[in-house]
Order: structure tokens, then C-alpha cells, then sequence
């Protein structure tokens, strides 16, 4: 994932002062001047980077200290807390409301992802019980509205566009009617892609705000951008009143800290991180979970969360009362395998452990222990009842060893 090196970067900089026997000012330099080359590596703002090494230093006096103070503690703890300080506005995004018609609309730079966005955003508030509708006023690009209407019924959302009307302004209030009528509510409306040269298009994107009266307008940030994020970033916010912001492309190899820092731009929260090309690879973004996982101190609340999600609520005491009694049958196994799948990706998931970071699970390995899980699932599946009710645990051993050939 995007920012595992800087991540790792960090880490191995609290790691080395750690090791060092006197903690001093140059040790602290030391170690500030590699977490800022990080960042700055990453592409995060220079004058961002800047104040929170001032801020750290701040924090961290030395020479106020007790004896026998843990410094790498109270280092780590600084770093913590202006990373989070970093991505962290200070104010909510607005929450849809199941029942109570929401519109949401979505901005961007050509080529960030937006389209795609709009329907992992949908698909995500369906699954949470809300009536989602999709509606293209992207007019500019050819082949929008057929993207969106494929995407749209593969996730079997209602949708709304044409081939044949050139003003977004009108689709996009025609829409935003017809679902209210309908009685959705979540209404996303998804516009052309434009960057801050393109004065016409930006007088579009100010119509289509003005027509509809969104309730929230999401910018769409590609991880991918670099340190032009903070001024096309604060160009849409002058235009129209961006309330949260997306980050997309988490799964590439882009630096992505340029995309961070147009949370500082748009002084609007990151609400969510695209993961993957797929619907169902968005994750909701908690600053302090995110932050804490970037720096290999895990996340045990949403691992805890990520479990209550795939193990049902009735089926906990059952699982619990087998494994106290030592009773884990191939059937059991075959169980919780099922469960891992649908905790997302493996990486992911390992990031949410203390001490486990991005970079252990490469993003090749990872595709690899997830066939590896399948593959033993499918050898279960040409399993007899009899088979797989047994407690034996040689023929688990046997079974995870011919999986490994």
C-alpha cells in the first residue's frame, strides 16, 4: 500500500534512537532529519514538514526530561500526534441519514478516479443499509456515462444519465428530482474532471453546486499527484465548499504524501482511502487508526470491528465454547478461512496487529497467501462430512502440507 515506506521510514528512525546509548540533541536531530526526508520523499508539503519538526522539537525538551524518562516513548508519541494534528482538520464531514434525502456531489482532477469513487462510495452506504442512486453530469468526457452505468448495474444501483443532453447542469438537477421522487436517500452526483487552468469547466462545477444544493461535495484526490496536490486542492475550494475529502490509488506505488497534504489545503477530513480497483476495496479513513498503523502500533479497535463484521454475533460464544474445548474441526477451519476472505485483504488486515507493518505483507506476497487460503479450501470442499467433522490434527497438518506443494 501507498505510504508503507514512509511508514517504515519513520519506524526505523524511532528504532535507531532507541538503539542509541545516550539520547541527545544530536541523536534527536538526527532523527528528525530522517523523518523529515521522509515525508519529504513522500511528497508532503515542505513548509508542512517544516512546522512539525519545529513542533516536535518543541515538544520533545530534552533537557526538561526527568532521568530515566523513556524518550523513544515520548518521541514516538510526538510523531504521533503531529501526524495526526497533519491530517486531522478538527471538524466532521456531514453523515448521510437513512430516510432523509442526502446530495452528494463529487469533484476532481481528470483521471483521479472519481467515476469508480462514486460507485465504491454507493455500494458502501448500500451494504449499510441506506437506498443509493447515481447520477453522470460528467458531459465532457466520452464514455462517462457508460463507465458509470456499467459500474452502476454491476452493483445494482439505480442510476441516471444521457447520450444526447450536453448541459450537466440539466442532468444533474433531472436527476437529482427523478430519485428524490423515488424516495433515495443518497443521492451522488458525479461531474467532468477539470484542473484550476480550465476556468469553463470550474463555472460548470460552480452551476452544477448552485443547481443541486448539495448537502456535501467530496474531492477526489489522486494518491499519485505529488506536491501539485495543495494547489489544485485549494483552487477547489475556492470554487466550490469541498466538506471531506477522498484519497484514491492507496494500492499503488505512489508516494501519496502530496494527496495528504490537501487535507491542509481544503482544511476538510479525509473520509475514506480507495484500496484497489475493486467495489469493495474502500476503507473508512480514522485519522488516529490510520496514523497509528502507518507507524506499525497497530489498530486493535478496528481489527475487533473487522471481526464483529465477518463472525456473526450468534456464532461468537459457539466458536468461542469449541476452541475452549479444544474441539477445532476441519469444518470449524473451513469456517474461519471463509471469515479471513472477507476481512479484506491480508496486508490490511496484518497492519491492524502492533508490531506488524504494511511493508512485511509485499503486494505480491499478499496475493499469494490469499490463493494459498483458497487453494485449501477448495482441497475442504472435495472433503466427505465425516472428513470434515474430524478433530484429528494430523489431517489438518496433512492438508496444509500438500497445499504447500
Amino acid at each position: 500500500m501507498v505510504l508503507a515506506q514512509l511508514g517504515g521510514s519513520i519506524s526505523r528512525a524511532l528504532a535507531q534512537m532507541s538503539n542509541a546509548t545516550v539520547i541527545d540533541e544530536k541523536v534527536l536531530n538526527e532523527c528528525l532529519n530522517e523523518i523529515s526526508r521522509a515525508l519529504l520523499q513522500a511528497d508532503v508539503q515542505f513548509k508542512m514538514v517544516r512546522d512539525m519538526q519545529a513542533n516536535i522539537k518543541r515538544i520533545v525538551n530534552l533537557e526538561a526530561l526527568a532521568a530515566g524518562t523513556n524518550k523513544r516513548r515520548i518521541m514516538q508519541q510526538a510523531v504521533f500526534t503531529e501526524l495526526c494534528t497533519m491530517l486531522d482538520p478538527g471538524k466532521p464531514s456531514f453523515t448521510p441519514k437513512k430516510g432523509k434525502p442526502s446530495v452528494v456531489m463529487f469533484v476532481g482532477l481528470q483521471g483521479s478516479g472519481k467515476t469508480t469513487t462514486c460507485t465504491k462510495y454507493a455500494y458502501y452506504h448500500q451494504k449499510k443499509g441506506f437506498k443509493p442512486a447515481l447520477v453522470c453530469a460528467d458531459t465532457f468526457r466520452a464514455g462517462a456515462f457508460d463507465q458509470l452505468k456499467q459500474n452502476a448495474t454491476k452493483a445494482k444501483i439505480p442510476f441516471y444519465g444521457s447520450y444526447m443532453e450536453s448541459d450537466p447542469v440539466k442532468i444533474a438537477v433531472e436527476g437529482v428530482e427523478r430519485f428524490k421522487k423515488e424516495n433515495c436517500d443518497l443521492i451522488i452526483v458525479d461531474t467532468s474532471g477539470r484542473h484550476k487552468q480550465e476556468a469553463a469547466l470550474f463555472e460548470e462545477m460552480r452551476q452544477v453546486s448552485e443547481a443541486t444544493k448539495p448537502d456535501l461535495v467530496i474531492f477526489v484526490m489522486d494518491s499519485s499527484i505529488g506536491q501539485a496536490a495543495f494547489d489544485q486542492a485549494q483552487a477547489f475550494k475556492q470554487s466550490v465548499s469541498v466538506g471531506a475529502v477522498i484519497i484514491t490509488k492507496m494500492d499503488g506505488h505512489a508516494k501519496g504524501g502530496g494527496a495528504l497534504s490537501a487535507v491542509a489545503a481544503t482544511k476538510s477530513p479525509v473520509i475514506f482511502i480507495g484500496t484497489g480497483e475493486h467495489i469493495d476495496e474502500f476503507e473508512v479513513f480514522d485519522v488516529k487508526p490510520f496514523v497509528s498503523r502507518l507507524l506499525g502500533m497497530g489498530d486493535w479497535a478496528g481489527f475487533m470491528d473487522k471481526i464483529h463484521e465477518v463472525v456473526p454475533t450468534d456464532q461468537q460464544p459457539e466458536l468461542l465454547q469449541k476452541l475452549s474445548e479444544g474441539s477445532f474441526t476441519l469444518r470449524l477451519m473451513y469456517e474461519q478461512f471463509q471469515n479471513i476472505l472477507k476481512m479484506g485483504p491480508i496486508g490490511q488486515v496484518f497492519s491492524m496487529l502492533p508490531g506488524f507493518s504494511a511493508e512485511l505483507m509485499p503486494k505480491g506476497h499478499e496475493k499469494e497467501s490469499q490463493a494459498k487460503i483458497k487453494r485449501y479450501m477448495t482441497m475442504m470442499d472435495s472433503m466427505t462430512d465425516a472428513g470434515m467433522s474430524s478433530t484429528c490434527w494430523k489431517s489438518i497438518s496433512g492438508l496444509l502440507k500438500s497445499g504447500a506443494r
